[in-house]
Order: C-alpha cells, then sequence, then structure tokens
C-alpha cells in the first residue's frame, strides 16, 4: 500500500511552508483534562475550519483526462493511524467528514474505534488491505484512476486533506509524501509551548502566500476556539473517552 502511495505520488510538486507557533495557551488547557483529546485531533478540528473556509484546501489538481481543478463540497480528513498488523507495525488512514462540525469529543471516540477494534472491523483499513492484495499491475491502474482522473473518487477514498503526526516519540518527518494536495505534520513541542508546524502542499493547486496565511489562522483556531472548547470539557469535567492514553499520536 504504501509503495502504491509513493508511486502515485512520485510527479506531485510538493512544497513545505513552515511556522513556528505558540501553543503554550492549548498546552495549558489540555493539562486541565485528566485524559486530553489527542494533539492529531485538535489540528485535524482547526485545519477543518481553515478548510471550510479556503476552498483551495478543497481542490485538487487532476491530470487527467485533461489538466483541470476539481474542488470538494466538504473535508475529507485523512489521518494516519499505526496499529500492529500480524505481528508487525503498520500504518493505516482512517477518514473524517468535516470534521470541523464535529466535538473533540466525538472525533475522541472515532480515533478510540481506530485504536482498539480489530483491523478488519474497521472499514477503510480493511478496504485498504483488500486492494494491497491485488497484483500490481491492476493496483497501479486502480490507483492512477483513484488520483487522476476523478475527484470525488479521490476524495472520497483519499481524503481532501491529510496529517501524521510523529511528534510525541521524539522526531518528526522534514516533509509527506502523498497525493493530497495538502498535509500537516509538526515538530515537538518546545518547553516553551512553541512548535514548528509544517502545511505540505500541491504547487499546482495554490501558491506560498496563502499557505502561510492559512497556518497564521490555524495558530489562532487553536488558540481560541480550540482552547474555548478544552476549558468547556474540562469546566464540566468531562474528558474525552479515550482508554490507553499512550497509544495517542
Amino acid at each position: 500500500m504504501v509503495c502504491d502511495l509513493l508511486y502515485a505520488s512520485r510527479h506531485i510538486p510538493i512544497i513545505t511552508i513552515e511556522r513556528r507557533m505558540n501553543l503554550a495557551s492549548v498546552i495549558a488547557a489540555r493539562r486541565r483534562l485528566a485524559v486530553p483529546p489527542a494533539w492529531t485531533l485538535l489540528l485535524v478540528k482547526a485545519f477543518g475550519a481553515v478548510a471550510a473556509r479556503w476552498p483551495i484546501f478543497r481542490r485538487a489538481y487532476l491530470p487527467w483526462p485533461w489538466p483541470h481543478l476539481w474542488q470538494a463540497d466538504e473535508n475529507i480528513a485523512s489521518i494516519a493511524v499505526e496499529r500492529e498488523y500480524q505481528g508487525e507495525m503498520a500504518v493505516f488512514f482512517g477518514f473524517v467528514k468535516s470534521p470541523e462540525a464535529l466535538s473533540l469529543q466525538e472525533l475522541t471516540a472515532i480515533l478510540e474505534q481506530w485504536k482498539t477494534l480489530p483491523v478488519e472491523a474497521i472499514h477503510p483499513f480493511r478496504r485498504q488491505l483488500k486492494y494491497a492484495r491485488y497484483p500490481t499491475p491492476l493496483r497501479r491502474l486502480l490507483w492512477t484512476y483513484a488520483t487522476s482522473w476523478s475527484g470525488k473518487i479521490k476524495a472520497r477514498n483519499f481524503g481532501t486533506f491529510g496529517i501524521s503526526l510523529t511528534g510525541a516519540a521524539g522526531a518528526t518527518a522534514r516533509n509527506l509524501i502523498g497525493p493530497l494536495t495538502s498535509a500537516i505534520n509538526t515538530g515537538i513541542i518546545h518547553a516553551d509551548g512553541s512548535v514548528d508546524v509544517r502545511l505540505h502542499f500541491d504547487h499546482r493547486v495554490m501558491d506560498g502566500m496563502p499557505v502561510a496565511r492559512a497556518l497564521e489562522e490555524l495558530e489562532s483556531i487553536l488558540c481560541t476556539q480550540i482552547v474555548e472548547e478544552l476549558g468547556a470539557l474540562a469546566s464540566n469535567r468531562v474528558s474525552s473517552p479515550v482508554k490507553n492514553p499512550s497509544s495517542w499520536q
């Protein structure tokens, strides 16, 4: 599956824009909760709000049957999830429609299912395993069609933006390669509450300045709307239903 993803992404001109954000207020708000929502979900919801307002983040470049842009009506977040499968650690991708419209509790419940249910019981994971078993020529044909011809099929199968975090393990990727128009990852969180947030984007769809402004807006939403929601959870003494904090992304 990963080989197919890289093959389908080999011609995409990915550019990375980075912004150092001061998220000390978000860190403080999370600490007030006994079981806080995962950082992945905070970023997914906040960037979903940005992408809902900025149509360029719901667009995709499709080279066939002629080069054109396609725009989705709603966000679909693609979230990388590490799971053990047949004795090996593997990455799977779960999808959430309009994450900005869901509460952090609802998002946490979804992530909890992806983390704890059997891999075969989760529809997108099961589908990824199914297609990974097809012969290589057929897989490559299906991937090319799904990523290059139909915007609706691309959004349904791969999402409109992605997120993959490894900062909790003390290391981070400088780039992300994938078939999506935009994807987010972050560096490690520093003692002063600062963190480098990177937005990787398809330069055929957008330019750098809108991306830089979107990162500024992302920081603002994290430090206002997300902090307010975390504060409401703390005030109500309600924590997200995560049973295994060590599995957070």
